[in-house]
């Protein structure tokens, strides 16, 4: 958990996914993450999929700029595509700015 900073973007991607090619899934998964590291701007990540194939992950990014730069990443754009063709059965993208940003942690 982290606490984000007012004005920073949140892309909420919810999707589910098919569970054909799991493997090739994971990779461009783990690709994904590394490459988006890379990116000027981008801030973090959190992430989950359930047993059912839902999965809900948010990426960071310093501001609206860095967040459509890294939709338009040629490389994402694959991946995305591929997505689209093979691993997902649906999908929705939400983005938001960060207003306020709280952590607790069980002492």
């Amino acid at each position: 958990m982290t606490q984000r900073p007012a004005g920073e973007i949140a892309v909420i991607f919810v999707s589910t996914v098919t569970g054909a090619d799991s493997d090739g899934y994971a990779v461009a998964a783990a690709a994904m993450g590394a490459l988006a590291e890379t990116q000027p701007g981008y801030r973090g990540i959190d992430s989950a999929r359930g047993v059912d194939g839902l999965g809900i992950t948010v990426s960071y990014w310093a501001d609206e700029a860095a967040a459509v730069a890294w939709r338009k990443n040629a490389d994402h754009a694959a991946i995305r595509e591929r997505g689209r063709g093979v691993w997902y059965e649906s999908y929705s993208l939400h983005v938001a700015e960060i207003a306020r940003s709280y952590d607790w942690r069980k002492a």
